[in-house]
């Protein structure tokens, strides 16, 4: 203070101040100061002391939870402020969705809600910690400009893991390498190559805990859609990486099937089916079905089965391989190649209607009546059977390149049709006096057409149209006259 005044008297020497009048007036301020801040400290403190027992057993003012202000509410309050919550959200529920699959998990299935214990305690104890000067600090931010904390939520995790399961068990696939084995210009072994996929699981509870927690709770049921995360998964080895070939993608599938067929019958389309399937189909070479399935007889392996033979339905060899080139023939109709040949049959065969339209047939006759188609693409085309005795269903899959084309089948349109003639019965010395046998079944005549348009970019690149004429067939039985 001394070396202040006479600082003064240097650079003021005209001022005339008696030194210790400064000095005594100096002090003065000085007391006077550190009186006010005494003063002012116990003011505070006595108002912090009054603010505290006012809010002895609420909420501080300004504490909030998720932009609510829950100041001067007992921690029993907040905790039934979120609790009513709760019961709003049990209402809640999402509708989990990943391409065909759909699964429904309510917020109640998980005992989803807020944490309304947690949340409580949690509002409560801002500002009532151990240091006194952190309490300070906290109440006046929170009065002055709000504390806001953050919603805590809780759920059961093994109820969601067990309501996953399932979802993962159908989504979840590994990735399949790709197979190829040509031996003797046949493919013996093939395989086309798939991607992996896996739930995201982390994700997805991440995602499903976030739409549970995000909406406006109401009285009133919610539901909300949320698409189920999935990660792909590529496999080790690709179709396009295995041939050079271009067999990379199914391009057309026919199917049929073959309700109660006889054992025989059943054996004979395995056997036959088998020996289409591998065969390759060079770009611009013609597919032929007899010389590929080759002689069919007892010495090839087939058995005695119904077969349509000079007019008749007659028990012989390889009854059944027409289900085989009827079949075939849907798959390169699918797949929008060109037909060089097809024979309808000589009447409409019920197993051929099973699952079509009548019409969508083809009759072959080891050697003469055959079944051709031509591949046009620039790649090889690949067949392939699969042959389902359990559910009685035959399958040709032709893999190669998509060149875009698009085939659109008509729905047969049947232009007449004739009454099946009065059953004929016939005698029969072999058979026992009263037995009656049915050896041909009867079948209405109808004159049937369908069509085929095949597109590609947008332009129709071929209109076919498959006309059957389809002979009315009479039921005949066999009368035993052996006495």
């Amino acid at each position: 203070m001394t070396s202040l005044l006479s600082s003064l008297l240097k650079k003021f020497p005209k001022l005339k101040i008696k030194k210790h009048v400064v000095l005594h007036t100096a002090k003065a301020i000085l007391w006077f100061s550190l009186g006010a801040l005494v003063g002012l400290f116990f003011f505070t403190s006595f108002l912090f002391i009054v603010y505290r027992q006012t809010h002895t057993n609420t909420v501080y003012d300004g504490v909030m939870i998720g932009g609510i202000d829950f100041g001067g509410k007992t921690q029993k309050q907040v905790q039934t402020f979120y609790a009513q919550k709760n019961t709003y959200i049990q209402n809640t529920a999402m509708t989990l969705t990943h391409d065909e699959m759909i699964a429904t998990i309510s917020a109640k299935e998980i005992g989803f809600g807020f944490d309304d214990k947690l949340l409580a305690e949690q509002a409560f104890s801002i500002g009532r910690s151990n240091n006194l000067l952190t309490n300070m600090s906290l109440i006046l931010q929170a009065y002055l400009f709000g504390v806001s904390l953050a919603p805590s939520y809780h759920y059961e995790e093994a109820k969601l893991n067990a309501l996953l399961a399932p979802i993962q068990k159908t989504i979840n696939v590994k990735p399949i390498d790709a197979l190829f084995e040509v031996e003797n210009g046949r493919v013996k072994a093939f395989r086309i190559s798939s991607d992996g996929k896996t739930v995201d699981t982390g994700a997805l509870k991440q995602n499903l805990i976030a739409r549970f927690s995000s909406p406006a709770q109401t009285p009133l049921p919610q539901t909300m859609n949320m698409n189920i995360p999935v990660t792909i998964t590529k496999p080790a080895i690709t179709t396009d990486e295995i041939n050079d070939l271009g067999i990379t993608e199914l391009i057309g599938q026919g199917t049929s099937l073959f309700p109660h067929s006889i054992a025989n019958r059943v054996f004979n389309i395995g056997l036959a089916s088998s020996r289409i399937n591998g065969a390759l189909i060079k770009p611009g070479e013609t597919f032929s079905f007899t010389k590929t399935v080759g002689d069919i007889s007892s010495l090839t392996g087939y058995k005695q089965a119904y077969i349509i033979e000079n007019g008749r339905t007659v028990l012989g060899d390889g009854g059944g391989v027409c289900q085989v080139s009827t079949t075939l023939f849907r798959a390169a109709l699918d797949a929008g190649l060109p037909i060089v040949e097809r024979h309808p049959h000589a009447y409409r065969v019920s197993y051929y209607e099973a699952d079509a339209g009548p019409g969508i047939d083809a009759a072959t006759y080891y050697p003469s009546v055959d079944l051709k188609f031509k591949n046009d693409t620039d790649h090889h085309i690949l067949i392939q059977t699969i042959f389902d005795p359990t559910n009685i269903r035959l399958t040709f899959q032709l893999f190669g390149t998509s060149d875009g084309r698009q085939a659109t089948i008509s729905e047969p349109v049947i232009l007449s049709q004739s009454p099946a003639p009065e059953p004929l019965y016939q005698d029969d010395p072999t058979l026992p006096v009263g037995q009656v046998k049915q050896v041909d079944w009867a079948a209405a005549g109808a004159k049937v057409y369908f069509t085929r348009t095949v597109t590609k970019d947008g332009e129709v690149i071929s209109e076919d149209t498959f006309n059957s004429n389809y002979r009315p067939w009479q039921a005949i039985y066999l009368r035993g006259t052996q006495q």
